[in-house]
């Protein structure tokens, strides 16, 4: 009985992973296609005033515009590697997991789903489209997407486990 309760508990807590990862994929793919649809490139409207714009920008490099301003011919191809050798991680550690706390699995389920857009993006672009641009002044946060932001709040979600979890 307690082995079926707890079979049931494992098969719900796999469930609501699944549900947020493919959560955070749809949302990033269909934010992005309204984006590139409804704003021209480079293109700002104003959200909050001195705050918050949405804008168009494509980024060839990694997280937040890393390694944006490379010309290497083979960045594309290493930023497609690294990436799925990385959503091969997490994958792995999600299947291979009995028994996830619901932090850990809530944060895996983000990453994976932002990791898998943004893959997604490169493999069939080579690049990725971000459009949330956040600033205080003349400083200007590096634009980002609905899956970089999934991804930073998974990590937060693991950092927190490890740092408040018994």
């Amino acid at each position: 009985m307690a082995n079926t309760v707890a079979n049931r508990v494992r098969t719900l807590s796999w469930l609501v992973s699944i549900l947020i990862a493919v959560a955070v994929l749809a949302g990033d793919q269909v934010t992005k296609a309204l984006v590139e649809r409804s704003i021209s490139e480079h293109a700002q409207i104003s959200i909050l005033p001195h705050f918050f714009n949405l804008t168009n920008t494509k980024n060839p490099g990694a997280a937040f515009g890393l390694f944006s301003d490379s010309p290497a011919p083979w960045k594309t191809a290493l930023l497609i590697v690294v990436s799925g050798a990385l959503l091969l991680t997490v994958a792995g550690i999600v299947w291979r997991s009995r028994n996830l706390h619901w932090e850990t699995g809530v944060g895996l389920a983000l990453i994976l789903g932002g990791a898998l857009s943004n893959l997604f993006d490169r493999i069939r672009m080579g690049r990725v489209v971000d459009f949330l641009d956040v600033y205080v002044g003349n400083y200007h946060w590096p634009t980002f997407n609905l899956a970089d932001s999934a991804i930073v709040v998974g990590a937060g979600f693991l950092v927190f486990h490890v740092f408040f979890s018994d």
